[in-house]
Parts: structure tokens; C-alpha cells; sequence
């Protein structure tokens, strides 16, 4: 059987020209990756955003644990990243 554009020979290598739209629609517009820098400022917003809520109008106490612990595992998180990312691996 003759090699076509579908069916490559085996001495052919198959050169992969574009990203596949339907599988990536970002590579549309030139962009198809992951952004760290932004998800460590969004956890660092939100958890400002976080302690922010302590001040409000409720009595108890319980609330502001769970926003200072959720608060704190979203800057522990980005603090991790931020050492291991700088080990070779």
C-alpha cells in the first residue's frame, strides 16, 4: 500500500503541524498552558479575602477558625510550591 497523507509509511515520521481545536480550544488564539504565576496571586487574593470576612456581624467563633484555617492552607499551599518548585528534579 502506498503512503498517504492519513497513513504515513514507516520510514516517514508523522510531523504534527497544529494543535487539535475541538481537543484544546485555547490554541485557537495561541495560548494552550498553565499559568502558576496567576494561581498563586488567586490564592493569595482569596485568602486576603478570606480574613477580610472575620469582620462581620456573627458572634461566634467557629467561622473565624474556618476562614483563618482556610486561609492558612491556601497560603501553606502556595508557600510549598514555592520551595519545591526550585528543587531540580
Amino acid at each position: 500500500m502506498a503512503a498517504t497523507e492519513l497513513e504515513p509509511a514507516n520510514t516517514e515520521r508523522a510531523v504534527v503541524t497544529h494543535v487539535d481545536t475541538a481537543e484544546v480550544p485555547s490554541a485557537e488564539w495561541g495560548w494552550s498552558g498553565e499559568s502558576p504565576r496567576t494561581f498563586k496571586i488567586a490564592a493569595i487574593v482569596v485568602a486576603v479575602i478570606l480574613l477580610a470576612m472575620i469582620i462581620g456581624n456573627h458572634k461566634g467563633k467557629i467561622e473565624d477558625l474556618f476562614l483563618i484555617g482556610f486561609a492558612a492552607s491556601l497560603i501553606g499551599i502556595v508557600i510549598y510550591d514555592k520551595i519545591y518548585s526550585r528543587k531540580p528534579r
